[in-house]
C-alpha cells in the first residue's frame, strides 16, 4: 500500500488532452497516449506544509499520478516524455488490470516489476522533500538489498552501481548458458573461467570493495 499521509491526497482527475496540451510532445506520442493511457489521476501532493517539514529543499513539490492503461504493453516513451517535459517531481503508478508497477524518472527512465495491486508498497522517509524524492527513486529503482546498504553512497551512486548489478546479473545468465550448452572442453573451461571472474566481480560491487 502507499503509505501516503491524508494531508496529500489530491485525487484528481485531469483530462488527457488537457495534460499534454501543454507538453511539447510529437503528434505520434500525444496518439499513444489516446491508445494506451485510459485515464490519469494526480494522487497525491508532497509539499513542505502538508508533510509538517521543518527544512527547505531544492524540491518544492512531488506528485504522484496514477496513469490506468488499456494494455499492458504500452508505449513507455509516454511516461518517459511526461516525466522528461514537466517541472514537477513525479512518481508514476501505472496500472493495468490488477497490476501495477511504480516508475520514476533520473535521468532515465526506472520502473519496478509489475505486481498485484494489493503488493504494493512506497513510503515517505527524510526530513526534506529533496531526501525524500531520492529515497522514492531507491525503492523504485534500487532492487539490490546490497546496494541499498551501502548508505555512504550518494544515491546517483548507487544508481551506477545498480546498473552494473544488472550488467553482471545479465553476463552470469548469458555465460552460464553458454557453457551448459557448449560441447568442447576447451571453451567450455574458458567460459567457465569468465562465469566465475564475473560472479567475483558482482561480488566485490555488491560488497562495497568495486
Amino acid at each position: 500500500m502507499l503509505n501516503f499521509p491524508e494531508s496529500t491526497k489530491v485525487h484528481k482527475r485531469i483530462p488527457k488532452e488537457a495534460f499534454y496540451r501543454h507538453l511539447p510532445l510529437s503528434a505520434a506520442l500525444k496518439e499513444k497516449i489516446v491508445s494506451d493511457v485510459e485515464t490519469i489521476i494526480v494522487e497525491n501532493s508532497l509539499k513542505k506544509e502538508n508533510l509538517n517539514l521543518a527544512d527547505d529543499s531544492d524540491v518544492r513539490e512531488i506528485l504522484l499520478l496514477s496513469i490506468r492503461l488499456k494494455k499492458q504493453d504500452f508505449d513507455r516513451k509516454i511516461v518517459e516524455a511526461i516525466a522528461r517535459q514537466n517541472l514537477h517531481k513525479l512518481v508514476f503508478l501505472l496500472v493495468y488490470e490488477d497490476k501495477c508497477q511504480l516508475a520514476v524518472y533520473h535521468s532515465k527512465m526506472y520502473s519496478t516489476d509489475w505486481i498485484k495491486e494489493k503488493d504494493l508498497t512506497l513510503t515517505l522517509s527524510g526530513d526534506t522533500l529533496a531526501e525524500i524524492w531520492d529515497d522514492l527513486i531507491r525503492q523504485i529503482a534500487i532492487s539490490s538489498k546490497a546496494v541499498l546498504r551501502q548508505k555512504d553512497y550518494t544515491v546517483n551512486e548507487q544508481l551506477k552501481i545498480q546498473d552494473e548489478v544488472n550488467r553482471f546479473n545479465k553476463l552470469i545468465q548469458k555465460t552460464a548458458k553458454a557453457a551448459w550448452k557448449e560441447q568442447q572442453p576447451k571453451k567450455r573451461f574458458e567460459l567457465y573461467t569468465k562465469l566465475q571472474k564475473y560472479k567475483k566481480q558482482l561480488e566485490e560491487l555488491t560488497n562495497g570493495k568495486a
